[in-house]
């Protein structure tokens, strides 16, 4: 029997979380640190691979100011062995993002982005990686569930589903998959739900050994296996990052052995990399001259810590936006707050990194009847497992829901019950418009002939900036706008 070990490391939606944090007195994460874990291990192990899995771009100040330029700069310091996108690769535009290849010292896969006018995809769908005699198949995936920025893009197109998906996982491992691989891994970002799915659609023929995911964010104590195919995905950010250790028996042709574990990244698991810090200061030297001026001084402390509850953040941004409005409700998209906190201090760099989508703002008429289909679709079971698209709401708004009957048992408006037949005037942010029906679950076309939606603001975020700066002590709390029952 002739064993081979390899070490696959793999993170996912880093998100520019470049700088560390101090937590309970140590610091902890940033890509520096990062970089210094991935380098340690190399230098431990003979056989080691380095995957991510999307989202490297948004979050932070460095990268929206270089439009991600600055990101590729440093993960080309990182050194991944391959990549794959995910939707917010594509925040600054295909064409942007092609650019960003081009820079990139490192393999970008994707199987399924292609241009619609020929069907001519637009990245390497597959690498072969050959280490110590092992051949490595990565194939990478995306789907259109993930990918609503692209609505714009019109000739840019993706598969639309999960089964699309599996069955280009199919096409590339019946051409390409050979004698010779001795593994085939699927690079993916399409959430931990849908990675469940596409495992349980591929054929054990196929081959496929692991799916390494990304998008929905999760956190896990271990590998979960799925019609025998082993998902994984290391949370977000920096602060963690995915080691499996595994046995390859060449003669077989399979794996014997694996052990797979979330390594913590900080201070006591991983030597600072000095050249990432320079790199890093190079970038932040810039912003900080740029963006380190206080824009409000908040009461306190204020959070968000899930996307799929109430919050503080959430509240205070909803009515911010909703004060001294010509609308009735902001549906604030959870997932456009992009801390865990703020405060008591927000600098200038803090607010553009909390709400880095600075869109246009659309009022819209509904219904009754259709805001309560819409509340009810954000509600459903998917809500509570992951990473579908929740709202945060301006006050006025009371919504009791019972997860167990899957019941709206309250939906008040200023106290008093919202009727079928009353009209509503709603706002949102311009990605939640484009994306109307497949987020509300209501056809846009039906609330069109409530009313001719109209932009009523051309930035997010000159809103935000002019309330903070002319509001000092802002504070808000979780009120029971949304009360979820068991």
């Amino acid at each position: 029997m002739a064993k081979k070990k390899l070490t696959l490391l793999h993170s996912n939606d880093m998100h520019g979380d470049f700088l560390p944090k101090i937590e309970d007195g140590r610091e902890t994460g940033g890509i520096s640190r990062l970089s210094g874990f991935v380098k340690k291990v190399r230098g431990e192990e003979k056989n080691v691979i380095y995957a991510m899995a999307g989202d490297m771009f948004r979050g932070s100040i460095i990268d929206s100011e270089y439009m991600g330029l600055s990101t590729i700069d440093m993960v080309n310091s990182l050194d991944p062995d391959v990549a794959t996108i995910g939707n917010h690769e594509v925040d600054y535009g295909v064409a942007h993002l092609l650019f960003l290849e081009k820079c990139a010292r490192f393999p970008i896969i994707n199987s399924n982005l292609f241009v619609t006018l020929n069907n001519t995809r637009l990245f390497q769908p597959y690498l072969n990686i050959e280490i110590d005699g092992m051949r490595i198949l990565f194939i990478g995936i995306l789907t259109e569930e993930v990918l609503a920025t692209t609505k714009s893009e019109k000739i840019i197109g993706t598969f639309i589903d999960v089964d699309a998906a599996a069955k280009e996982v199919g096409v590339i491992c019946d051409n390409y998959r050979t004698k010779d691989t001795d593994m085939t891994i699927l690079l993916t970002h399409i959430g931990i739900e849908n990675d469940r799915l596409l495992a349980e659609k591929l054929s054990p023929d196929l081959g496929v050994d692991l799916i390494i995911g990304g998008h929905s964010h999760t956190f896990m104590e271990g590998p979960e296996i799925v019609n025998n195919i082993p998902i994984v995905q290391a949370g977000t950010g920096t602060s963690v990052i995915g080691r499996l250790d595994l046995e390859y028996d060449t003669w077989r042709n399979r794996i014997t052995s694996m052990k797979w574990t979330c390594e913590e990244i900080n201070e006591d698991t991983a030597p600072k990399d000095e050249i990432m810090d320079a790199l890093i200061d190079n970038y932040k030297n810039v912003t900080d001259a740029k963006y380190k001026r206080i824009v409000t001084r908040l009461a306190r402390k204020l959070t968000h810590p899930e996307r799929n509850q109430e919050t503080e953040l959430g509240n205070l941004y909803a009515d911010m936006m909703q004060d001294e409005s010509s609308f009735d409700i902001m549906f604030m998209g959870s997932g456009a707050i992009r801390k865990k906190e703020l405060g008591p201090l927000v600098e200038y760099q803090d607010m553009l990194e909390n709400t880095p989508f600075d869109d246009c703002v659309y009022m819209l008429k509904v219904t009754g009847e259709q805001i309560r289909r819409m509340i009810q679709f954000i509600l459903r079971d998917e809500a509570w497992e992951g990473h579908t698209e929740f709202y945060q709401f301006s006050k006025g708004m009371h919504i009791v829901y019972r997860k167990s009957t899957h019941e709206l048992e309250k939906l008040e408006y200023n106290g008093k019950e919202i009727t079928d037949e009353q009209e509503l005037l709603i706002a949102m942010q311009n990605y939640h418009y484009q994306n109307f029906d497949e987020f509300f679950n209501v056809p846009l076309e039906d609330v069109k002939k409530n009313m001719k939606p109209r932009v009523v603001a051309t930035s997010f975020n000159n809103i935000v900036e002019e309330y903070f700066s002319t509001h000092q002590g802002l504070d808000a709390h979780v009120e029971g706008r949304i009360t979820i029952k068991e």
